[in-house]
């Protein structure tokens, strides 16, 4: 007789619901866990990320005065709505600053340049990416500052004095091609649009957030939807009876976040 296969439930996620899930996980990830009692965490402003800054705030009792309102310095906007010349709808709010955590304490309003230069070993960056490479797990970001914006800062710490870099990233941003191809094309001199930088760090997608706080094992399997769920992904998961119980109750307790709202 052939093995016994374990148990395997799909579910439906939402951006929004990705982001909600992603949050939570990073909240309980076992390096942000550590930077956050003694060292620095940076969570640099971004939709994602502003879920992530979100529950790691409530986690150390600091979130109530934070807002994902204005979390973000770009934004990818459908192409009928009116912008300004930043790109941005406007009246949209002034910029908060990034999420800076020191020693357990929320530095309010300081940004990534106050303190990269400061930054060492054993403390943790946070920073979205715009593209996913599903197949070497891998992410990249859409570059629009002509000095690199906030990867660009990162990345002195990251590379210069082994900073964690976590990239907090949902399955809807997968794409199909290598992304170094793709970078030397999206800037070669010529080309018109955003940059792209792919980026070595430590990529974490829903999947991931599953595998942490459940122990599952998840995978994506399909995609798409109407009515609200547009750009939604399908996840199969599969472990032992009580790990797919976890799964189950976790993936409902993210399943009805609202979509984001400016």
């Amino acid at each position: 007789m052939g093995e016994e296969e374990e148990p395997m439930r799909q579910f439906v996620l939402s951006p929004a619901a990705g982001k909600r899930l992603i949050g939570k996980a990073l909240a309980e990830h076992p390096a942000i866990k550590t930077a956050l009692d003694s060292r620095t965490v940076v969570i640099i402003a971004g939709t994602t990320n502003g879920y992530v800054a979100e529950e790691i705030l409530a986690k150390i009792g600091q979130a109530e005065e934070f807002s994902r309102r204005r979390f973000f310095r770009g934004i990818t906007l459908p192409p009928w709505l009116p912008t300004n010349e930043a790109g941005m709808l406007p009246d949209h709010g002034d910029f908060p600053g990034d999420v800076i955590i020191s020693k357990g304490v929320w530095q309010k309003g300081k940004t990534i340049l106050n303190v990269v230069n400061d930054l060492e070993e054993g403390d943790v960056i946070l920073k979205g990416a715009n593209a996913l490479d599903l197949s070497s797990w891998q992410a990249a970001i859409l570059i629009g500052h002509p000095k690199g914006g906030t990867i660009g800062l990162a990345l002195q710490a990251v590379v210069g004095r082994r900073v964690r870099l976590i990239m907090p990233v949902g399955l809807e941003k997968r794409v199909f091609s290598d992304l170094t191809d793709l970078a030397v094309r999206l800037n070669a001199p010529g080309a018109e649009g955003p940059r792209l930088l792919p980026v070595p760090g430590e990529v974490f997608t829903e999947i991931d957030a599953i595998m942490l706080l459940t122990g599952a094992e998840a995978e994506l399997v399909a995609g798409g939807g109407v009515f609200g769920a547009e750009g939604s992904v399908w996840i199969a998961v599969t472990g032992s009876e009580e790990e797919m119980e976890a799964a189950e109750k976790l993936l409902k307790s993210v399943a009805s976040e609202p979509g984001f709202e400016l």
